[in-house]
């Protein structure tokens, strides 16, 4: 008979805790393919409002099970972390099969409420969900690759603006020039924080032990790979305000200025790049992010037709 230090632990906060509800907030990123897709078909917000706020809980419970099964097998190597070493699935003894039920629970519901918003959220929820299987799961676990871990984590970045998108319009696949910009600018914000994490370690020995993947990086070649992110994402930008909207080239300085600052954050000693639900502790970042949310919003609905200057009269006068 085991012994009660050996049973497995049935204290519910610590189940609802590896569901991290407090990182519900990242699905925020679904509400620009929302905006994209009412200003593409000229749709007002009232036709969909419900379908917007089933769609928003969807994706959360979808989350919070792919951090589900991310705690619960992380934990072997979350106890190599100085902070992540207290999670509930490294301190306690979690039941596999609370755990499993749990996972499976909220994928249910996820994909139920989906099934209501439409069959192309419902698909894309689908791809969600699969995407937290290949990120964490062996033999697959791309977190334990290097740069794949960035790219295949902030996949998830367009798949939730496909989310916002298909709230919408279930009959048209998004543009891939902003799906591309959300999956390298998400990509940029990721190698961000491998960055921090690594200086927070601050033993490459240790931090090894912990991810995989830092076996290979060091912070000069994490910097270089965010600032190849950044220029991706800045790209991919431009093609697609280029073709689909003009007025949100006066966008393009702020969010250099969005870029650079996270970058100097991403630079602090415990930097709160480490964990994106404490940005908090950034108000005057914060209040910025929210200015350039509403000017991007701002110029998704009002026009400047002198603009169009640069469509269709600039050029390089030739000499001959």
């Amino acid at each position: 008979m085991s012994s009660s230090a050996e049973k497995h632990s049935i204290n519910p906060k610590l189940y609802f805790r590896i569901a991290r509800v407090d990182h519900w907030f990242k699905n925020v990123f679904v509400l620009p393919g929302t905006l994209i897709a009412a200003v593409f078909f000229q749709i007002p917000f009232s036709r969909f409002a419900s379908a917007f706020v089933i769609g928003i809980l969807s994706t959360c419970l979808i989350a919070s099970a792919n951090y589900v099964i991310n705690e619960w097998l992380d934990a072997e190597f979350d106890c190599f972390h100085p902070v992540k070493k207290n999670r509930p699935s490294v301190i306690a003894r979690l039941s596999p099969f609370l755990v499993l039920t749990e996972y499976v629970l909220l994928l249910a519901a996820g994909f139920s409420l989906g099934n209501i918003v439409g069959k192309g959220f419902l698909m894309t929820t689908a791809l969600f969900a699969l995407m937290g299987v290949l990120y964490n799961v062996k033999p697959f676990r791309t977190k334990d690759k290097a740069y794949v871990d960035v790219l295949s984590e902030s996949v998830n970045n367009p798949i939730r603006l496909a989310l916002g998108w298909f709230i919408v319009s279930d009959m048209q696949m998004p543009p891939s020039s902003p799906l591309m910009t959300y999956w390298m600018g998400g990509a940029y914000l990721m190698a961000i924080k491998r960055y921090a994490e690594y200086r927070f370690i601050g033993n490459p020995e240790l931090a090894s032990k912990y991810r995989r993947s830092f076996k290979f990086y060091d912070e000069n070649r994490l910097l270089v790979s965010a600032f190849f992110y950044a220029l991706s994402a800045a790209f991919f930008g431009g093609v697609f305000l280029i073709k689909y909207r003009i007025e949100l080239l006066l966008t393009f300085p702020f969010l250099a200025v969005l870029f650079a600052w996270y970058l100097a954050i991403g630079m602090k000693p415990d930097s709160a790049a480490q964990h994106p639900e404490q940005l908090y502790k950034e108000p005057r970042f914060i209040a910025y992010v929210l200015f350039v949310a509403i000017l991007v919003t701002a110029l998704f609905i009002i026009d400047v037709p002198s603009l169009a200057w640069f469509l269709n009269r600039a050029f390089i006068a030739t000499p001959w």
